[in-house]
């Protein structure tokens, strides 16, 4: 039986150290992945039976939830309050608030739904920064290669290069909304290296980049014209006779009532599905990113890509435990925190890709030269304290969050270590898009992380914060001149292609019992939609 070192026999152990020799090449790259990276278990994964990836490989838990039947039928819409709108967006996060205040600046009336509060989402929780290529010594051909060579070569190079093209524009367009990034003395904005990348080109705010994008995004929103609809999660989405998108249903977590929005252009900015805990990690996503805009995606025709990969970010923290799965920032890394084994041993360049780092870890732990936190986890040391005794006052400068979280976990990051095991925090596949975010289903666009193609099969960091606004606002645009493009709303406004899938998952032999999208995780144990108000239940009175 493998026996990693106790926890408090690590900490006993531990030496703050300022600088520690790099380890020997750590063998192949591919054998280290295919050995440790969740990706490469067979058993996890499975080959879809119905819709347009029929055939295709997708890890089973997801698959599960794609091949499920629609949580209503036409029957639930009965005198169902309507609405009509030029651009619905769905999803508010950093892609959907970027979505539409593009759709809304060119004329489109939108309306963006959105399952908790504006800003509820995975943008607030990135902390590390966003890529772009703005220093004298890069180039967007270096940020496209680096791009390349962290996905295994296995993307969309269009939409690659379309992004990192979009980089410096991107920043200017944050700068105007009033985003704030740091500065050198000079007023110059800073960077830094990201794992996998060739040169400094991550910008970033402190260790809260995502969430000081995110504020900004919610005050342009709210100051502009577009109408939000908090706690109104979309279940399914409306076709028209050609079968091409036409709006969404909306179910209202305040009342349990359905509504239906006609659109012209519908634009799904849903987030990941980090809170599936696929082959049992924790995660780094907010409670509502169970992969709600695949599930409609997929059952309206729209073709998916890579969903046999994922992301989980090395530095999960995993000590104490009620904690797991919270992020630390990769800017960490980037400053030179070590990242150590039980024995204070470099295992791995902390800048290599985050695959490679993950597997890493996993094995250390694998083989035995972990650290037990009890409770089944077990994990590596983050070397905080080296970067404080070689750039002392750095932490409270750059990381203050780090701070607040080792209060929270007893912790002073600057004294003592923090135990970390990877966390599942993006998902690399989904929805297939051209550069103006538009999918394979006329009328409706995907943007964000419920997009596929981007990032190939690793991500690199800095660059989702980047994908977010480039094609947020490509998306937003093509979606209002769409809209522009319609005399009137279609005549014939249903499902239909909700029996077309029923009748694919009968002749399949497959339980018409599940139904998706999910909403919530399913430890939230909420009876119905009513009861997610606010993320509390409702009192209950026995009769």
């Amino acid at each position: 039986m493998i026996k990693n070192a106790p926890y408090h026999e690590a900490v006993r152990d531990y030496e703050p150290l300022a600088e520690r020799p790099l380890p020997p090449a750590a063998g192949l790259r591919e054998d280290l992945l295919h050995r440790y990276h969740p990706d490469y278990r067979p058993d996890c994964f499975t080959k879809l039976t119905v819709g347009p990836n029929a055939g295709d490989p997708c890890h089973r838990r997801l698959a599960g939830i794609l091949q499920s039947d629609s949580r209503i039928d036409e029957a639930d819409l009965a005198a169902s309050p309507e609405e009509e709108a030029d651009v619905l967006v769905i999803g508010g996060g950093g892609a959907g608030c970027s979505a539409a205040l593009e759709a809304s600046r060119a004329g489109a009336r939108v309306i963006l739904a959105t399952k908790l509060r504006l800003g509820d989402s995975n943008t607030v929780m990135a902390e590390g920064g966003i890529q772009a290529s703005i220093d004298k010594d890069d180039t967007p051909q270096m940020h496209y290669e680096d791009t390349v060579k962290g996905a295994h070569g296995q993307l969309d190079r269009g939409l690659a290069a379309q992004m990192v093209m979009d980089g410096p524009d991107v920043i200017r367009w944050l700068i105007q909304q009033g985003m704030q990034f740091d500065l050198d003395e000079y007023g110059d904005l800073l960077t830094r290296r990201a794992g996998g990348t060739s040169a400094p080109r991550v910008l970033y705010f402190r260790d809260y980049t995502g969430l000081e994008m995110m504020r900004v995004l919610r005050e342009a929103v709210f100051n502009g014209d577009v109408e939000v609809r908090d706690y109104c999660p979309a279940v399914e989405l409306l076709s028209d006779q050609s079968g091409h998108c036409a709006g969404a249903v909306l179910s209202s977590l305040k009342n349990y009532k359905y509504s239906l929005v006609k659109a012209r252009s519908v634009i799904i900015a849903t987030g990941g599905i980090g809170r599936l805990h696929l082959n049992g990690f924790p995660t780094s996503n907010h409670f509502g990113a169970v992969g709600d805009g695949l599930v409609l995606a997929y059952r309206l025709g729209a073709r998916l890509r890579d969903l046999d990969t994922f992301q989980y970010h090395p530095s999960g923290l995993a000590y104490p435990p009620h904690l797991a799965g919270t992020l630390i920032t990769e800017g960490l890394r980037s400053a030179g925190a070590y990242l150590l084994n039980a024995a204070g041993e470099r295992f791995i360049d902390e800048l290599k890709e985050r695959d490679q780092i993950a597997a890493a870890i996993i094995r250390e732990c694998a083989e035995g030269r972990g650290i037990d936190a009890g409770h089944g986890q077990c994990g590596v040391w983050l070397d905080t304290p080296s970067v404080e005794r070689r750039r002392p006052g750095v932490i409270e400068r750059r990381f203050p969050k780090l701070l607040h979280l080792g209060t929270k976990c007893g912790i002073d990051p600057r004294e003592q270590p923090m135990l970390i095991y990877p966390t599942l925090h993006y998902q690399n596949g989904g929805v297939v898009i051209n550069k103006r975010g538009a999918s394979s289903v006329p009328g409706l666009y995907c943007v964000g992380e419920v997009c596929g193609g981007v990032h190939g099969r690793n991500r690199l960091m800095g660059n989702a914060l980047l994908e977010i606004i480039s094609f947020g606002r490509r998306a937003g645009a093509a979606a209002a001149k769409r809209a522009h493009g319609f005399a009137r709303t279609p005549k014939k406004i249903a499902m239909e292609h909700l029996s077309a899938f029923r009748r694919e998952l009968m002749l399949a032999k497959m339980p018409l019992d599940r139904t998706s999208p999910l909403l919530f995780p399913e430890y939230a144990k909420f009876d119905n939609d009513s009861d997610y108000d606010g993320l509390r239940r409702n009192a209950r009175v026995d009769g």
